[in-house]
């Protein structure tokens, strides 16, 4: 293997939301100074996306025949694993299955002694606003699961929705926790090389958007602690049962956390909290909104929370 390591860039999306329109596009103002690789995986028997992408004289590597988190999971190691052998790239993208559920793909490329090789990058996710904004498709856990995997997420075809609808989408994406880079609109898949570099700034304590009304001067404040640890599920649960105490008017609270190598959304509003699985891999993080608190002291329990 390479002693660079090897950028990799996720492109996940429902289908037909245009991946492969916005990869030929990316793929025709490549730097000139850069090597690409490409794999794409398509969820039937003969691969059409391969196909269309195989003229652009970057390496093309194709896994047909089921997605990339399942059936054809075996084979995606082996195939990056022969790419970076074959060509040494600097970057590989991966176009993934619109069935293929995005933070499985994640997680399989971080496993050693391939993980070594490869630093995982920018990702993108491709979505139409009309089905963005629509209960039948953002209900599904596929959908939020291609969603919350992001660092960019872009809107395609934009030049097909109304007004009413870009409207919903831009308010239902500034709501998305954790926040996105970028959220950009295109109508043909325009994804510039540069936005492949808008990787998130990890900081110990961020400001927290959208705030509810201030008049009546709410505190809020966002932490973030590194992927690499792993913190305590029942210290996390005794600390979210306490936040009431922890804070004067306390109004929400959430976080990503990575417990036991498992990704879980912790939620808390009205007096009740309750966690899920989430597909978010970057870092664990938490915001909390209240009336007033020690966010030093909260800091210092969310610390406490850490496996040693």
């Amino acid at each position: 293997m390479p002693t660079q390591k090897v950028k990799i860039h996720l492109f996940a999306g429902f289908l037909g939301t245009g991946k492969t329109t916005a990869l030929l596009h990316l793929l025709q103002h490549k730097p000139e100074t850069e090597k690409w690789a490409v794999i794409v995986n398509e969820f039937g028997q003969i691969g059409i996306d391969g196909a269309a992408l195989s003229n652009n004289e970057v390496p093309v590597a194709e896994i047909a025949g089921g997605c990339l988190c399942c059936v054809a999971g075996p084979q995606l190691t082996v195939t990056v694993a022969n790419l970076i052998r074959q060509h040494r790239p600097d970057r590989l993208l991966i176009e993934a299955s619109g069935l293929a559920h995005a933070a499985s793909v994640i997680d399989e490329l971080k496993v050693k002694p391939l993980g070594d090789a490869l630093s995982i990058g920018t990702n993108f996710t491709i979505v139409d606003p009309r089905q963005f904004v629509d209960p039948e498709y953002n209900h599904q856990s596929l959908y939020q699961d291609q969603v919350s995997i992001a660092d960019v997420l872009v809107a395609n075809k934009v030049d097909l929705c109304d007004t009413q609808t870009l409207q919903q989408f831009d308010q239902a994406s500034s709501r998305l926790f954790p926040a996105k880079t970028l959220v950009a609109k295109v109508t043909q898949g325009e994804i510039l090389p540069e936005w492949l570099e808008l990787e998130s700034i990890v900081q110990s304590r961020y400001r927290v958007k959208n705030l509810p009304d201030n008049e009546l001067g709410y505190q809020a404040q966002g932490f973030t602690f590194d992927a690499d640890h792993d913190f305590h599920g029942e210290r996390l649960t005794q600390f979210f049962d306490e936040l009431p105490e922890l804070c004067e008017g306390l109004v929400r609270a959430k976080g990503i956390f990575k417990v036991l190598g498992t990704w879980v959304w912790l939620n808390w509003v009205d007096g009740y909290w309750g966690a899920n699985q989430v597909s978010w891999r970057k870092d664990s993080r938490f915001e909390l909104i209240a009336k007033g608190f020690d966010a030093d002291k909260i800091e210092q329990r969310l610390q406490e929370c850490i496996e040693s």
